[in-house]
């Protein structure tokens, strides 16, 4: 089997280090890529330090890749040698459930094969991810990169882009729709793009003041500090969908209480229970729904490149070298970057 140098975490204790892996051979729909960027998304972080106490060590990270098919299987024709493409947070699915033959392999009812911390379906053995300078993946689970946009910045369109871009459209945001987007984060600001691009009236909520100028640079057209009582009064059953992209627990009811009658209030950051509890009330006296979203699956991940492409739209990114790889972690654990990190992948074959 081919190896790969890559960097791992090789207990929850640990930090980051380059390790090496071992890649499979091709098998006939597998497309072989040389990674050229891989973006930073917290969940990395969760795996590598084992927050969610699932993770199989060593876990090499990454589900926002970007770089070049080297060599395809003996069943591709979609792809070829030297086309740029991406791989998200999913490598395989069972392909045969409802949700799979809809494309929304996401929700495969056995589950999807994660693009790292996964096991593969076929040889059993656990998936690794992009913190590394090569992939294996079947060519169902590869999108092609548009040229229109840039490789590095298109790579978090494959997790926090698809991640706000899915239930936008699946709820059907619209033109003259007023869409309020919670946090201003790596997900936060794609959403602002998303929801403007759709022709909505974006306002984001925040509970720093100082973010105010820079959500406005973003494109929303207003900005709500959530902390300020008078301001959330104001803002009283207004909005048609509330985008919530914070990932960590907080109360729910102030923001449906800003939704009007059959309102959605989408979850995309947050996969803990609801705390404080909810006030069915909230819903029930104004039919308003509460639901999730989570990525999207292979037909809508190359729709949102597509849409980029097609819209000027693109992350916000800060480019890293994997040598400091330790450093973003403690950086985005603070909301320290604007708004994903991206490492150059170079800096690993240099590191090598």
């Amino acid at each position: 089997m081919p190896q790969a140098n890559a960097y791992a975490a090789q207990s929850e204790q640990s930090v980051l280090a380059p390790h090496t892996i071992e890649r499979r051979a091709l098998r006939p729909d597998d497309v072989a890529i040389a990674i050229d960027y891989c973006g930073v998304c917290h969940t990395d972080i969760h795996f590598a330090q084992n927050d969610w106490g699932m993770t199989q060590y060593p876990v090499v990270p990454g589900h926002e890749i970007v770089g070049r098919v080297t060599a395809v299987g003996s069943a591709v024709s979609g792809f070829k040698p030297g086309d740029v493409v991406g791989v998200g947070c999913m490598v395989d699915s069972c392909r045969h459930c409802d949700p799979c033959q809809e494309g929304l392999e996401q929700y495969c009812l056995e589950g999807p094969t994660l693009t790292y911390n996964g096991q593969d379906r076929h040889d059993h053995t656990v998936t690794f991810g992009g913190y590394s300078e090569a992939i294996v993946v079947s060519d169902r689970f590869v999108v092609s990169i548009p040229e229109a946009l840039d490789p590095a910045a298109a790579a978090p369109l494959l997790c926090a882009g698809i991640t706000t871009y899915s239930p936008l459209r699946h709820y059907g945001v619209k033109a003259g729709d007023k869409v309020g987007v919670i946090g201003m984060g790596g997900l936060g600001h794609m959403g602002i793009k998303f929801a403007k691009a759709l022709g909505a009236e974006v306002t984001v909520f925040t509970r720093s003041p100082e973010k105010v100028d820079e959500a406005r640079a973003q494109g929303a057209s207003q900005v709500i500090v959530s902390t300020d009582e008078a301001q959330m009064e104001a803002a009283a059953g207004s909005f048609d969908f509330m985008l919530d992209t914070v990932p960590v627990q907080h109360d729910l009811n102030p923001y449906l209480a800003l939704l009007r009658h059959d309102g959605t209030h989408i979850l995309v950051g947050l996969l803990e229970p609801v705390e404080p509890p909810l006030n069915a009330g909230n819903l029930v006296f104004g039919r308003r729904v509460l639901a999730g979203s989570l990525i999207g699956g292979m037909p809508e991940t190359q729709g949102v490149l597509d849409f980029c492409a097609a819209h000027g739209i693109a992350c916000d990114v800060e480019m890293l070298d994997i040598r400091n790889i330790n450093e973003a972690y403690e950086r985005v654990k603070k909301g320290d970057v604007k708004y994903r990190f991206v490492i150059d992948m170079a800096t690993l074959k240099v590191d090598g």
